[in-house]
């Protein structure tokens, strides 16, 4: 648990902009659509409605 308290604030920091910049990625190039697409799906699939 030590690592945890060795990372300075800047390190969260940049860890949350790099997440998000992947997002924002994963956003433009349509994979949103494809996972919204599948777990609307898989809820169907297992409420029994599809």
């Amino acid at each position: 648990m030590s690592f945890w308290k060795k990372i300075r604030r800047q390190g969260w920091i940049w860890g949350v902009l790099a997440g998000m910049l992947f997002l924002a990625i994963g956003i433009t190039g349509g994979q949103f659509t494809v996972i919204w697409r599948k777990a609307v799906m898989v809820c169907l699939e297992c409420i029994g409605i599809g």
